[in-house]
């Protein structure tokens, strides 16, 4: 049965990413609602998308509002029973969208179901994760740490994967997933207020994930739903922006959940901003 829901995509300076993801929904999933958020993008990916996809439906903002304003908007015009959160430079595979709703029918407490991103190469992207603690900007998915160390125990409970499990293929909960593309009742995100608005990108998903649990829901991972991400499309067109909205917005994590004292707030804001002028430089 082909999902019927409503597919939430938020887009800025997506080039040819957001017509060829818009392509692998008509193919794997046809029956949705698609809604399309665009944060005041300029390169004219709106356009062609829309004119490649008259059935879209489009909320065209004059400002870039950030990620989580946007599938706020979103949600706030939809009326399916569930929403796949899906990023522009994502492309479906056949039956992705289908084992997720079947693994949310299975566990009626599960708030978000997420499939194995793979790259384009169709190696594992790493997007089961643990909470983040103040280890995870050294054993993070990307980090050399954790490139060193890829079997340390630390980096393992940053970054879960199916074959640490009793029964490898099957779903299992884990604290977060990532939000390039992930399946959620609409009730239970309307719950918690969707997402924080504070966030602009990146974290956010982190911080949603956290939420929903602390309301008694559970977050699965699911492996035998597979989608591509080849990543970064907006990102790779401001890098300089994304680095620091991706530095503010782990502070703003690190200092609702993590940094508990005036003293640990300090110290995490300091590597923080360290971490991004380093990361701009090398950049």
């Amino acid at each position: 049965m082909s999902f019927n829901g409503a597919i939430i995509i938020v887009t800025f300076n997506s080039g040819l990413c957001l017509p060829r993801c818009l392509a692998s929904i008509a193919e794997h999933a046809p029956d949705a609602a698609i809604v399309v958020v665009d944060n005041a993008s300029a390169d004219g990916s709106t356009r062609v998308a829309a004119q490649r996809h008259p059935g879209v439906r489009f909320l065209i903002n004059s400002r870039n509002a950030g990620f989580a304003t946007a599938v706020n908007q979103a949600l706030a015009i939809v009326s399916s029973d569930r929403v796949l959160l899906l990023n522009p430079d994502c492309f479906l595979t056949r039956g992705a969208v289908e084992t997720l709703e079947e693994e949310l029918s299975r566990h009626p407490e599960c708030a978000v179901a997420g499939p194995q991103i793979l790259n384009e190469d169709g190696s594992v992207q790493g997007s089961a994760r643990g909470d983040p603690t103040l280890f995870t900007g050294l054993f993070g998915r990307t980090t050399l740490f954790t490139r060193l160390f890829p079997r340390s125990r630390v980096a393992r409970r940053n970054v879960r994967t199916d074959a640490e499990q009793v029964n490898p293929g099957e779903s299992f909960a884990v604290d977060w997933v990532s939000g390039a593309c992930v399946l959620a009742p609409r009730a239970s995100l309307a719950a918690v207020g969707g997402f924080d608005e504070r966030y602009f990108l990146y974290w956010e998903d982190a911080d949603l994930c956290r939420r929903l649990r602390a309301a008694g829901q559970t977050i699965r991972y699911v492996p035998a739903s597979t989608v591509v991400h080849p990543g970064g499309a907006s990102s790779r067109v401001t890098r300089r922006t994304a680095t620091r909205a991706f530095h503010e917005s782990a502070y703003t994590y690190y200092s609702t959940y993590v940094a508990r004292t005036a003293v640990e707030r300090g110290i995490a804001r300091v590597l923080l901003v360290l971490r991004c002028r380093w990361k701009l430089l090398a950049g």
